[in-house]
C-alpha cells in the first residue's frame, strides 16, 4: 500500500507537466501540506531529455543537444536555484505577507472554483510577467538568459536566470488579496512545470489544442530571433491571452533561435550578467539623466528619440542560414567535462538534500564551489587562455573539499577512482599553467 502511495506521489509530477492534477488531488488547506512538484518531477525532466535526445537522432540523424549547450543550460537552472538556500522564494514569501496583512477576502480552499480562479489568475500574470521581461530592460537582463541558447530543446526549459525571480513577484501580489497562499503554491509549480516539455522542436502540431494551449508550435516563435517571431506568444499554459493582446504569432518560416545579437560564449557568468553591464555602458552613452534612466526602463531596442519599445530596424537579417556557435573540443576534454560536471552535480544535491542540517557558512562555500566549478567549465568549453589557472585553483580547492567529505562519489565503489581522477586533475591543470606561465616569460625575454 506504501509503495502504490509513493509512486502515485512521484507520478503526481509527471501528469503536473501536462496540467493533469484534478481540484480534488491538489487542493491543500495549509501551505506545507503542499507537495514539491517540481522536484517530484526531476526524474521525468531526465528521463524526457533522454527520450528527446534518442528521437531526435532517429529521426534527423543528428542529436537534438549539443553536449556544450545542453551543459550551459543545465547550470543556468542549477545557479537559479542557488538562492533558495539562504532565503525564501520571493514569490511566494510576498504572497504570504500581503495575504496575511491585506487580503480583502478568504475564497475556500476546498473550492474547485477557487482551483480554477487561481489557475487562471496565475497564468494571467505570467503572462504579464513574461511581457514586461521583454518590455523593460532591466527585467529582459534577467530574461535574456532563458533565450540566449541557439538551440530548441528540452535543456532549454532549464536555462533559467539568477536575478529574475526577484522582480517577478511583484505580478503576482495582487492574487494574495482573495486566493488561499496554498492554491497559489500549487499553481505557480504546476506552470512552471508545464513549460518544460514545450521547449522541443519534436512536436510539430497539436491541432485544436493549438486554439486554446501553449504548444511547442507557438512557443518555438517565442524563442525565434526572426523578425516576425520576437515579443510574441507570451503565454504560460494558455495562448488565449497572447490571442485577446495582440501578441499572438503563427508559425511561418525557419525559426532560427537565440538572441538577436548572439552572446557566443559557454561562460555561465558571462550568459547570467553581462546584458546587465551593457545596460549600464550603453546608458553612460547618453546625456541626459532622462535618457539614461530610460535605457533601463524602456524596450531593450530602444534609443533616444524612438517609442517607449524602440523598433528592430538595427536587428541583424536573419536568412535562416545561421548556424549555433560551434565547440571545438577533444573527446578526452568532453569526458574530462562530463564528469567533472557530474561530480558538481552530485555535491549540489547533496547541498539541497541536506541544507538543515549544514550551517550557513557551509552553505555559502558549497554555493561558491558550484558556482567556480560551473565557470571554469564554461572556459573550458570555450577554450578561453585562463581556463589552465582557474581549473587549477578550482581542483585545488576541490582536492580540499574532497578530504573534508563535502566532494563525494557518484557511487561509493567509485570512492578511490575519484580521488586518484581528481588528483590528476589538479596535476595536469598546474603542468598546463606552469607551461603557460613559462612561454608568457620567454616572450617577455
Amino acid at each position: 500500500m506504501t509503495a502504490d502511495m509513493d509512486l502515485s506521489v512521484a507520478f503526481a509530477g509527471f501528469r503536473g507537466m501536462f496540467f493533469m492534477l484534478t481540484p480534488n488531488e491538489s487542493s491543500f488547506e495549509k501551505l506545507e501540506e503542499v507537495p514539491q512538484y517540481v522536484q517530484q518531477a526531476t526524474p521525468f525532466f531526465i528521463g524526457l531529455m533522454v527520450l528527446e535526445l534518442v528521437v531526435g537522432f532517429l529521426m534527423t540523424g543528428t542529436p537534438a543537444i549539443t553536449l556544450g549547450d545542453g551543459l550551459t543550460s543545465v547550470a543556468a537552472g542549477m545557479i537559479s536555484r542557488l538562492p533558495m538556500l539562504l532565503i525564501r522564494g520571493c514569490e511566494l514569501s510576498s504572497y504570504m505577507y500581503v495575504w496575511e496583512k491585506y487580503r480583502l477576502l478568504e475564497l475556500p480552499w476546498d473550492s474547485a472554483w477557487t482551483w480554477w480562479f487561481t489557475f487562471l489568475g496565475v497564468d494571467f500574470c505570467y503572462y504579464w510577467v513574461h511581457r514586461l521581461a521583454h518590455e523593460v530592460s532591466f527585467i529582459w537582463a534577467a530574461h535574456q538568459v532563458h533565450h540566449s541558447s541557439e538551440y530548441y530543446n528540452l535543456t532549454t526549459a532549464l536555462r533559467q536566470s539568477l536575478t529574475q525571480q526577484f522582480t517577478s513577484w511583484i505580478f503576482y501580489v495582487p492574487l494574495a488579496l482573495v486566493a488561499p497562499p496554498s492554491i497559489f503554491a500549487v499553481h505557480i509549480q504546476l506552470n512552471l512545470l508545464y513549460q518544460f516539455w514545450i521547449h522541443t522542436e519534436l512536436i510539430k502540431d497539436l491541432g485544436p489544442l493549438e486554439w486554446i494551449f501553449n504548444t511547442p508550435k507557438h512557443h518555438r516563435v517565442h524563442h525565434g530571433r526572426n523578425l516576425y517571431c520576437i515579443d510574441k506568444n507570451y503565454g504560460g499554459i494558455l495562448i488565449i491571452w497572447d490571442r485577446l493582446f495582440g501578441t499572438f504569432a503563427e508559425e511561418k518560416e525557419k525559426v532560427i533561435f537565440g538572441l538577436v545579437y548572439p552572446i557566443n560564449t559557454f561562460d555561465i557568468l558571462y550568459v547570467q550578467l553581462h546584458y546587465y553591464f551593457g545596460l549600464w555602458e550603453r546608458s553612460q552613452t547618453y546625456k541626459t539623466i532622462a535618457d539614461k534612466v530610460s535605457t533601463f526602463l524602456n524596450g531593450p531596442s530602444w534609443s533616444p528619440g524612438k517609442g517607449r519599445l524602440g523598433d528592430h530596424v538595427d536587428n541583424p537579417v536573419v536568412t535562416g542560414k545561421e548556424t549555433p556557435h560551434p565547440t571545438g573540443w577533444s573527446l578526452p576534454q568532453t569526458v574530462y567535462v562530463v564528469i567533472h560536471f557530474l561530480l558538481v552535480l552530485r555535491a549540489y544535491h547533496d547541498m539541497f538534500e541536506n541544507k538543515a542540517v549544514l550551517s550557513q557558512l557551509t552553505i555559502l562555500g558549497m554555493v561558491l564551489y558550484i558556482l567556480l566549478t560551473l565557470t571554469s567549465m564554461g572556459y573550458i568549453v570555450d577554450q578561453s587562455p585562463s581556463a589552465a589557472a582557474l581549473e587549477t585553483v578550482r581542483c585545488v580547492i576541490m582536492v580540499t573539499m574532497q578530504s573534508y567529505g563535502y566532494v563525494t562519489p557518484l557511487l561509493p565503489s567509485l570512492a578511490v577512482p575519484t580521488e586518484a581522477f581528481v588528483s590528476l586533475s589538479l596535476l595536469y591543470w598546474a603542468l598546463q599553467t606552469f607551461s603557460q606561465l613559462l612561454s608568457i616569460k620567454k616572450k617577455a625575454d
